[in-house]
């Protein structure tokens, strides 16, 4: 784990920060410290950024020399949402993290004014069934979305997967297994509609293993109560770390699924829109 106490304070800006040029300079409004490696935090959210659930947005800090320091981060937050929430790991000698996982509210980031990415329901045919298949922080995308009316309006079912090392990575599960399907507004979409599935690869827990074996083996399905993944009627939407991706890809593609863009929609999206920085 992360020794949260060693990682080095972000030097205080010269001058305050303005906005300009590719970014804006929100202040932070929340924080959450899940686990010595995991954090979440939230900003104000300038009314000119417009974008799709499921995107992602550059997101940093200044560096003492006047530059910008910034990564990618899927928006955990749906489009419709007054602020912006980003779910991240914490690298003790990363360049970013290092310093924005100290950020307390009232601070400033900047933010990307620029959303892009490939996670958004343009980029996948008509279906009866989507999968959100995420690792670790690839779950962001998926809190966008799965809070997005139109999600529930173009599928049947809608099925979350998070897959983690230890049971307390489990961040957002009291979020996807209660408060939305009880939301006062959103509930009545979600609740027919949403499941969510969590696996843990190095503790043990209800359901273990990594989401690729739990697909070959059937598990998923068995547990869910559904049928296998069928081109004609799932589409499914990934994001976690590489290899994890390239596993998954090769066995959509080899069970005949057809990745997508908004160019072309296919079965299924891709996307690695984080690093460990």
């Amino acid at each position: 784990m992360t020794d949260v106490s060693a990682a080095p304070a972000p030097p205080e800006a010269p001058f305050p920060l303005k906005s300009g040029g590719a970014f804006f300079v929100e202040t932070v409004t929340w924080v959450q410290h899940w686990t010595e490696s995991l954090f979440s935090f939230r900003t104000t959210r300038d009314p000119s950024l417009r974008f799709s659930s499921g995107q992602f947005v550059m997101v940093g800090l200044m560096k003492e020399d006047g530059k910008p320091l910034v990564r990618a981060y899927s928006i955990a937050s749906p489009a419709w949402h007054e602020e912006l929430e980003f779910y991240s790991i914490k690298v003790a000698d990363g360049p970013l993290t290092s310093r924005l996982q100290n950020i307390k509210v009232g601070d400033q980031v900047l933010i990307g004014r620029k959303p892009t990415g490939t996670l958004v329901l343009d980029g996948l045919k008509p279906g009866k069934r989507l999968y959100m298949l995420g690792t670790g922080t690839g779950l962001a995308p998926w809190l966008s979305l799965a809070r997005d009316p139109e999600v529930y309006e173009r599928f049947d079912e809608v099925i979350v997967t998070h897959t983690v090392r230890q049971v307390a990575d489990l961040n957002y599960r009291e979020l996807l297994e209660h408060d939305l399907p009880n939301d006062e507004i959103l509930g009545e979409l979600v609740a027919p509609k949403l499941r969510y599935y969590p696996t843990v690869t190095r503790e043990p827990f209800k359901t273990q293993g990594r989401i690729t074996d739990l697909i070959a083996s059937g598990k998923l399905f068995t547990d869910l109560g559904v049928p296998p993944l069928d081109p004609a009627v799932d589409r499914l939407m990934l994001c976690g770390g590489p290899s994890v991706l390239a596993d998954l890809k090769k066995q959509l593609t080899d069970m005949g699924y057809v990745e997508g863009s908004l160019a072309s929609p296919g079965d299924f999206v891709l996307e690695r829109a984080f690093v460990e920085t």
